[in-house]
């Protein structure tokens, strides 16, 4: 059997919290939440998903990235039909709009709330 992605799991200060958001952005139900782990889920599909761990140290990156700091070691690309619209969801469920906007048009940068770095795009973006 070839090898097969089953999650990608962020580090975190709030694993349940930090679930919440992504289940509320994705529409993906949480199928797993405790202190120290959590996880969400594609509702037709199992895997791959979303995995939080517990991460009490947690220091999110630095946007753009600068010398001497916390880099960004991945994000997300979330495809979305109507950029004003979700953005101002994600912000709703706790996102933040990042001052750095490298794509004037088509895409936005936004943090979710324990500051990871994820990008909603249109399509052809």
């Amino acid at each position: 059997m070839p090898a097969r992605l089953v999650a990608t799991v962020l580090g975190t200060p709030d694993p349940p919290a930090l679930a919440v958001f992504y289940s509320e952005l994705l529409g993906w139900p949480v199928t797993s939440s405790e202190p120290h782990w959590a996880r969400v889920r594609h509702p037709h599909d199992d895997r791959p998903g979303l995995s939080f761990q517990l991460e009490t140290d947690h220091e999110p990156p630095v946007w753009p990235q600068q010398p001497g700091s916390q880099q960004m070691q991945a994000h997300f690309d979330v495809q979305v039909d109507d950029l004003e619209r979700e953005t101002a969801r994600a912000v709703s469920l706790g996102a933040t709009v990042e001052d750095h906007q490298p794509q004037p048009d088509g895409v936005r940068v936004i943090r979710d709330p324990h500051g990871h770095v994820l990008c909603l795009f249109l399509p052809g973006f």
